[in-house]
């Protein structure tokens, strides 16, 4: 099969259209890179690896055809007068360094404060997620998150810090083991009112001897 033109579902990505290769021509590009490693791609433990690399990418990189804005279209307008922070704090991340295609791994928290209507809390992990599983630098994706909860849902806020570990630092380059790097993005009464940005803060660092 030859390569073809994929228009993403995303609608939250400028690019409108990609040329993609086909399996056949990414399996055998996962061969040219093993025998640049210095192996054997013929050899019987490597015979299944580009197949096998080719699924984890289907996996990995899962985002790149899905919409955030669709995962969060779902809204429910009966509050029942709650007027508060809505928060999800330890969102599991996973995600790939488009440097160097390598893991970077950590946690998400996720706060809005809504007006007149609310959306599924699992929807806010979702979105983390659709946004984790494309190549990315942390400081991009967390302004994603933000942005789309604050497009979508107009809120009078939006909170977002993530804490990360970037295998790129911690396996090459400087090695540096289990350096955190830490985003935050705050739109709105996170960003125009210091206490509800500091209250944020505390309710992250809570009961964690921080």
């Amino acid at each position: 099969m030859d390569a073809f033109v994929e228009k993403p579902k995303r609608s939250d990505d400028q690019q409108t259209e990609i040329v993609r290769p086909s399996r056949h021509e990414a399996e055998d590009a996962v061969r040219t890179l093993l025998a640049y490693a210095g192996d054997d791609p013929r050899r019987e433990g490597l015979l299944d690896t580009p197949k096998r690399v080719v699924d984890s990418y289907d996996e990995f990189f899962s985002g790149y055809h899905e919409s955030a804005h669709e995962v969060l279209s779902r809204t429910f307008d009966e509050v029942g007068g709650y007027d508060d922070i809505v928060m999800l704090r330890d969102i599991e991340v996973n995600s790939h360094c488009e440097h160097h295609m390598i893991p970077f791994i950590g946690k998400a928290h996720v706060a809005y404060f809504p007006t007149d209507r609310v959306v599924g809390i699992s929807k806010l992990a979702r979105v983390v997620d659709v946004f984790a599983h494309r190549l990315q630098t942390q400081e991009t994706m967390t302004a994603q998150i933000a942005e789309t909860i604050d497009d979508v849902l107009k809120p009078k806020g939006v909170a977002v810090m993530i804490e990360a570990v970037h295998q790129c630092m911690s396996l090459r380059g400087v090695k540096k083991p289990d350096v955190a790097t830490i985003t935050t993005q705050f739109t709105g009464i996170f960003k125009e009112d210091p206490a509800q940005q500091a209250r944020f803060m505390t309710l992250v660092s809570s009961d964690r001897g921080r």
